[in-house]
């Protein structure tokens, strides 16, 4: 019994303005792994993709598949919104986003470091609440 072909799905025109969003997505997912010391082998695998494939998604020839976008705003550190290019509604509290990069910052430091900060942390809050 002979192994069958695999059958390839017949490749979809897309529109210009798709295929410039593609590119602009790519170029947007380049410029936040580098920023954030990322190879394209390591974005890869967190996608279970090869990299020649993170590399095709990052030059705009491949289509990002969109189950694979949450994925990567997670692990580049934005939202859903700013890895698309959609301009996010602005804040409600001023203070929230540089707490949350400063909560994010926190939880790169070591255990040690981390639970001296909250130990800090809660003793201010304590204080305050007198």
């Amino acid at each position: 019994m002979e192994p069958q072909a695999r059958v390839e799905p017949a490749p979809v025109a897309i529109s210009k303005e798709e295929r410039e969003f593609f590119v602009q997505l790519g170029t947007r997912i380049a410029e936040l792994r580098k920023a954030q010391n990322v190879t394209q082998v390591q974005l890869a695998q967190t996608l279970d993709i090869s990299q020649q494939t993170m590399n095709a998604y990052e030059m705009g020839h491949r289509r990002v598949p969109v189950s694979a976008l949450p994925t990567l705003a997670r692990t580049l550190g934005v939202s859903l919104e700013a890895l698309i290019g959609e301009k996010s509604a602005p804040a409600r509290r001023g203070p929230a986003p540089q707490i949350q990069q400063k909560i994010e910052r926190l939880t790169r430091l070591p255990k040690a470091q981390q639970k001296l900060v909250l130990q800090m942390l809660d003793g201010v809050l304590a204080q305050a609440a007198r």
